[in-house]
């Protein structure tokens, strides 16, 4: 799995959206080139839950909207699990698995945000080597 960048304010921006929508999970979108994700997009949960997420159509349509016009795409979506560890749960798998789209989920389990990048591929979820980048 090729390694991808993520710049440390998208890290920064997506562990203090986690944190503020605590106790249940937010979401949103990543933005970016090839393997750079360079703009975390903040999503409003049409369902709040603490182990549930539904993104609002329209901050979808609205970050796909941005990314074309700046010659970027969608390069995947983040979500958190308060409580939870930085990993695909059974619902994130049967529920997110789309193929060339990441998955980047932040744990709040140990008080400390925990980031990690996910990728669908083969009928299961593999760990992407993350690399933060100014």
């Amino acid at each position: 799995m090729r390694p991808v960048r993520v710049r440390q304010a998208v890290l920064a921006s997506v562990a203090a959206h986690a944190v503020g929508a605590a106790p249940n999970e937010c979401c949103g979108l990543l933005l970016g080139r090839a393997d750079e994700i360079d703009e975390s997009w903040p999503a409003r949960s049409l369902q709040e839950s603490p182990n549930r997420f539904l993104v609002r159509p329209r901050d979808h349509f609205d970050a796909l909207r941005v990314a074309r016009a700046t010659g970027r795409t969608v390069r995947g979506a983040y979500h958190s699990h308060p409580r939870g560890p930085a990993h695909p749960s059974r619902t994130d798998a049967a529920e997110l698995g789309d193929a060339g789209l990441l998955q980047m989920i932040v744990s709040l389990r140990d008080g400390t945000p925990r980031v990690q990048l996910f990728e669908w591929t083969s009928g299961k979820f593999a760990a992407v080597p993350l690399v933060p980048v100014p």
